[in-house]
């Protein structure tokens, strides 16, 4: 996919749940842990949806996940807001049936509550191309959008248990 440059892998194996979750100490301004979480759960179920639009072949809900300040960093090139944003994308919601997909596999959120990263595996008929870094930024109550976005490829591209997809 052109959206993709360098390698990357999977964030390193740690104890606990891969959710941002876990136990930490919080600074005074910081949210409470059920708060992190709570935060950690809404990011993950955004970036699902965020792409299910693109399995559903949706532009206007893929843009609707963007903040007017997001910044998709595409190969070589920088789209800055959802009207360039819409530019670049717009040609992969052509065709019926979705180019590539994606799903978060490890979500981390500040001390703060209001900004996190998603990642997780990019997949192209049945096999690991690359891999999703999505920045969200709290903007409203429970309400959470991408600021910055960047895939990277792998190096080693296995393919997924399970066949074709």
């Amino acid at each position: 996919a052109g959206l993709l440059t360098d390698c990357a892998s999977s964030p390193g194996t740690r104890s606990g749940p891969h959710t941002g979750a876990r136990n930490r100490s919080s600074a005074a301004s910081g949210a409470a842990p059920n708060e992190i979480a709570a935060a950690t759960t809404q990011v993950a179920a955004a970036e699902r949806a965020f792409a299910k639009s693109m399995a559903d072949r949706n532009l206007d809900a893929f843009l609707a996940f963007l903040s007017p300040d997001a910044i998709f960093f595409n190969g070589s090139s920088v789209e800055h807001g959802p009207a360039e944003i819409a530019q670049v994308w717009a040609p992969y919601f052509a065709g019926p049936r979705a180019p590539f997909s994606w799903a978060p596999d490890h979500v981390e959120v500040l001390a703060d509550g209001k900004l996190a990263l998603s990642t997780g595996p990019m997949m192209q008929q049945g096999r690991v191309v690359g891999r999703f870094n999505s920045v969200w930024r709290l903007e409203a109550p429970n309400t959470w959008h991408i600021v910055f976005d960047k895939g990277e490829a792998v190096c080693s591209a296995p393919a997924r248990a399970g066949g074709s997809g």
